[in-house]
């Protein structure tokens, strides 16, 4: 078995506060709940660089609260339409362009950044923070769906360190912590639990004729659109499954995944001895959030107190994967190739696009996504990112097309 992605969090030194964070991603939930944290503890951070997207109005917000000296945004436009935002007296150096983002990733003045842009486009900044040793908050999973080997390859090289924000891998990891490494030959398997979305119970009548709004009705969390219907179809957890591989050095057959609806219980680490570890705390993404950014210190969040007793019950069910395919899929693409997982990644968020603008039904989408994987030749071992990036951008070409014909 590998070990953990990059050094073990644990057994390197303590990044001092206050800690000098750059979020990629500032105006998306991750983002935004981030701020919300370090709002709430001003003495232990200092914001130096946000990068928004095209939302300039939140980023202006956002920029006019924590003063970084280096905003970041997509395009000429949103950045015209920020700089006309922001207060008198306040001039931050606005970067624009894809490039921007690796700028900021790249930061000298920058020691922790939060790696929270969705999708693929999280990929190159991720690796360019891990290639300048920068200690990493990780919530853009699909950076390990496209490039875990290439990250891991990066951390080992560079000395970056790797802390999970998503809730189920920072789950993990927090049942891992107090073990040698990520558990050595001592862990059995890791379980990723999963909600079941709105659509848990459904059959495949309901499933062929379901509506972008219903898919984006999660029952437990506040998510973008996107991660919605990831959840919603369980092709998040597919992902959450790759990206558990590439975290911990685990083999897909080492992880497994459970229904739980009361999203309660985040993830569970197996032990040889039967021992399951599980991390428990109400459905809130400041949790994971700050366990990473204040890492190994734990603040307060201000937060209701997980309250079992009102919860009354936890349960658990097997994932139904003839319903719900994508976490077939999800699976065989990690077991076929280091490219596949590219190669799906790229198919789901181009169906998913064309499903929440109502050009595809939601069963197009795993449909889709098979018909790419079957017909996608293995890179090898050897792809770099740009041949990765053209696997992604000639996928999402043919599904759109696809989606036309």
């Amino acid at each position: 078995m590998k070990t953990y992605i990059s050094t073990w969090p644990l057994l390197a030194p303590e990044l001092p506060f206050p800690r000098r964070l750059a979020i990629l991603g500032s105006t998306g939930s991750i983002g935004v709940n981030a701020l919300r944290v370090v709002a709430g503890h001003p003495d232990l951070f200092h914001v130096v660089a946000l990068a928004g997207g095209k939302n300039a109005k939140r980023l202006a917000e956002q920029a006019a609260c924590f003063r970084p000296a280096v905003l970041a945004v997509l395009d000429d436009a949103t950045a015209k339409e920020l700089r006309s935002l922001l207060p008198a007296g306040y001039a931050p150096q606005v970067l624009v362009g894809p490039a921007a983002y690796d700028a900021i990733a790249t930061l000298p003045e920058a020691d922790l950044i939060l790696s929270a842009i969705v999708g693929a486009a999280g990929f190159l900044p991720t690796l360019a923070a891990a290639l300048a040793g920068k200690r990493i908050a990780l919530a853009n999973k699909e950076s390990l769906v496209l490039g875990g080997t290439l990250i891991r390859q990066a951390c080992q090289r560079s000395g970056a360190i790797i802390l999970p924000v998503d809730s189920e891998h920072n789950a993990l990891f927090q049942a891992l912590c107090g073990h040698a490494d990520n558990g050595g030959g001592e862990l059995s398997r890791l379980i990723l639990t999963a909600s079941g979305g709105p659509f848990r119970g459904r059959d495949a009548a309901f499933l062929a004729s379901v509506t972008p709004a219903q898919a984006l009705n999660h029952p437990n969390w506040s998510m973008g659109a996107k991660i919605s219907v990831d959840s919603a179809s369980l092709m998040n957890k597919g992902l959450e499954i790759i990206e558990a591989c590439h975290l911990y050095g685990l083999p897909v057959a080492q992880v497994d995944v459970l229904v739980h609806p009361q999203s309660i219980v985040h993830s569970l680490a197996e032990y040889v001895d039967g021992s399951q570890l599980a991390h428990l705390g109400v459905p809130d993404m400041r949790i994971p959030i700050a366990h990473c950014l204040c890492f190994p210190r734990r603040v307060g969040l201000g937060m209701p107190r997980l309250d079992l007793a009102q919860v009354g019950g936890l349960t658990f069910e097997r994932a139904d994967e003839g319903l719900f395919p994508c976490l077939r899929l999800a699976k065989e693409a990690y077991a076929a190739s280091p490219s596949h997982p590219a190669v799906l990644n790229a198919a789901n968020e181009a169906a998913v696009e064309l499903f929440l603008n109502g050009r595809i039904g939601f069963m197009d989408i795993p449909r889709l996504i098979e018909t790419e994987l079957t017909r996608h030749a293995p890179l090898g071992a050897a792809a770099d990112p740009e041949m990765l990036l053209a696997v992604d951008a000639e996928t999402r070409l043919r599904v759109r097309a696809a989606a036309r014909a």
